[in-house]
């Protein structure tokens, strides 16, 4: 057993059984032993690969699509260029290389990057170079101004509860202990629960749902913030409009393990439910998109006609590299379909390019 997981397993000992959000927050985020404090998890030598790291293609075009926004918008002089989840900082650097070619652009942008992990801020530090860089913690610390936030595979992380339909009841999943004492799931009497009564006419007995508390809290934060003052927020993650099964996941030097086997060792995400983020942005006066696969985004946004400029220069192994990268990003039995993406606007600016309208006519 890991240190987290026999500090796990005495606090399950004397209290009860935890909360599956309570858990994945204490595998992730726990000061001494979570699993983004101690480490670097990214790329061939960690537990897992994003987008960013795969190919710079990704952040270019993404940068370009923010180019675009800043356009539309008026070109403030000056806005907050914000990313959660940075993890090595390589999206943000690809992103700054990519609107240094648009005049004004780079100089009107303040970094910031909300990040806890001191291990990876200084990741980030080495990857931005010079660039002047603001660090938070949270949201609640960025300034004011318009605000041009990307967030990629960043809401996966973000800890979840699980209910298992039980009648017209739900139970929830929960972390205990086997008599031998190792950590295993398990269920909580179920209860009807009001904020889970819409899913009864989608469910069936037995299934699934998942809601991430802190995903539409985020999002609704975001775009408050973009309704008053201007800007931008793009949602990449892996998921789908609604939550309907169990998609909570380990993973650890790039293959999957038990959840409850590794606590604090391995990586632990959910899929994003997109449905609760547009929801939010709505309540919240900002515009959301429709949800948009992340192939169809990209090659929207030009990826393949950056690919094809690319490939010039190559031969070989790195050509290979580099198609495989391109087929990779975009192709739907790959991450094209499996990443979805949503876009946040101010009400009445006009659309992120490469995102379909909303059908919610209301904007």
């Amino acid at each position: 057993m890991t240190p987290l997981g026999a500090v796990l397993a005495r606090r399950i000992a004397a209290e009860g059984p935890m909360r599956l959000d309570h858990y994945m927050a204490e595998c992730l985020l726990n000061p001494d032993h979570g699993y983004y404090a101690t480490r670097d998890p990214f790329g061939a030598s960690g537990d897992f690969i994003t987008a960013p790291e795969i190919s710079q293609m990704f952040g270019e075009v993404l940068g370009l699509c923010l180019a675009q926004v800043w356009l539309d918008q008026g070109a403030p002089a000056r806005f907050i260029l914000a990313e959660p989840g940075p993890g090595r900082g390589t999206l943000m650097a690809d992103l700054l290389r990519s609107i240094a070619a648009v005049p004004g652009l780079s100089d009107a942008a303040e970094v910031h990057l909300i990040e806890a992990s001191p291990t990876l801020r200084a990741v980030q530090r080495a990857r931005l170079g010079a660039r002047p860089v603001t660090w938070h913690d949270s949201l609640d610390t960025l300034p004011e101004g318009p605000l041009f936030l990307i967030a990629n595979e960043f809401l996966d992380a973000l800890p979840i509860r699980q209910f298992e339909r039980r009648g017209r009841a739900w139970a929830e999943r929960q972390v205990g202990l086997s008599p031998e004492g190792a950590l295993i799931p398990g269920l909580a009497p179920p209860v009807a629960l009001e904020r889970l009564e819409p899913r009864l006419a989608d469910t069936a007995e037995g299934d699934v749902v998942e809601i991430s508390p802190g995903a539409p809290a985020f999002a609704g934060a975001v775009a408050g913030r973009i309704a008053a003052r201007g800007g931008v927020a793009i949602f990449i993650d892996y998921g789908n409009w609604r939550s309907l099964g169990d998609t909570f996941q380990a993973l650890r030097g790039h293959t999957p393990e038990s959840p409850w086997a590794n606590p604090g060792a391995a990586d632990l995400t959910a899929h994003v439910a997109f449905e609760p983020l547009a929801e939010a942005a709505r309540a919240a006066g900002a515009r959301p998109s429709a949800m948009t696969p992340q192939g169809v985004l990209l090659e929207r946004l030009g990826i393949t006609a950056r690919a094809e400029r690319l490939a010039r220069g190559l031969t070989g192994a790195a050509l290979d590299t580099h198609i495989a990268a391109h087929r990779r990003l975009t192709h739907p039995a790959e991450m094209g379909h499996l990443f979805q993406t949503l876009a946040i606007t101010p009400a009445g600016a006009p659309l992120a390019p490469g995102f379909d309208p909303a059908a919610d006519p209301t904007f």
